[in-house]
């Protein structure tokens, strides 16, 4: 079981993402848009995703994992948010990701035709890879492991807005690493790819996230030839009423991030 008892607490107003009793049902298709989780039928995950979407993500992590492997998801998006944004200790946000790889290992197991255990199996492999640098991951065959996986998400789920979103960060991650050239040749990357991904995911889901990395990705391919269009990412991002805690985290990171 993780230890969330030291976690930090949300510093944002989160009073307006309660979604008490059916308003969490009439949201979900809204909240889900970019990772297309079901609706749970268990009442415990259903709070444990309250709790959530409230920022509540050490309580959000504990029903999941009181749950067991079936709140999977809940468990992975719960932690791994909360580290992106509220944990300060870097060997804590390593852990909280190594964690993540187990878990989505396990679910993979158990669910393989669930596109988001593939999905958050490359999500927390990516986090873990950016916590130990992108060229360490690469050399230990990590780039590998996250594009399968996120390819096996988007054969499950070809509307997958987040995968995308991922998939045009991992191109876009590759080519800046390593170049144009070894990029395509060694890992299939390339900056054409990255674009088609992004645009692709902007159309599914306009997600404050997904310009943020729309943003993250024209700056790794194109540096300050395309620091406009980056920064201008940012500010529709930062635009964005936030329908939830973890939209909220990123309508701030965007807005705070701009010159």
């Amino acid at each position: 079981m993780m230890d969330t008892g030291k976690w930090a607490e949300i510093d944002l107003d989160t009073a307006g993402f309660a979604y008490p009793g059916a308003a969490l049902k009439k949201a979900w298709t809204s909240l889900h848009a970019g990772d297309l989780e079901p609706w749970p039928d268990d009442e415990d995950i259903i709070e444990g995703w309250r709790a959530f979407h409230a920022g509540d993500f050490a309580a959000a992590v504990d029903a999941a994992e009181a749950a067991g492997d079936a709140a999977h998801t809940l468990a992975n998006k719960a932690a791994g948010i909360y580290a992106d944004y509220l944990e300060e200790d870097d060997a804590v946000k390593q852990a909280i990701y190594q964690a993540g790889i187990e878990r989505s290992e396990r679910a993979i197991a158990a669910f393989p035709t669930d596109p988001n255990a593939h999905y958050f199996h490359a999500y927390n492999l990516g986090r873990y890879s950016q916590c130990i640098s992108v060229a360490k991951a690469l050399s230990q065959g990590l780039g590998g492991k996250i594009k399968a996986s996120l390819e096996r998400t988007l054969e499950l789920a070809p509307k997958h807005g987040e995968a995308q979103t991922a998939m045009g960060l991992y191109h876009a991650e590759i080519i800046a690493k390593v170049g144009k050239l070894v990029g395509s040749m060694t890992y299939g990357a390339s900056a054409d790819k990255a674009i088609e991904y992004f645009e692709e995911a902007l159309r599914l889901s306009d997600a404050p996230i997904t310009w943020i990395e729309y943003g993250n990705g024209l700056y790794l391919l194109y540096g300050d030839k395309k620091l406009d269009e980056s920064n201008g990412a940012y500010a529709r991002a930062a635009d964005k009423k936030p329908i939830d805690a973890m939209q909220a985290l990123d309508v701030r990171f965007a807005s705070e991030s701009l010159p």
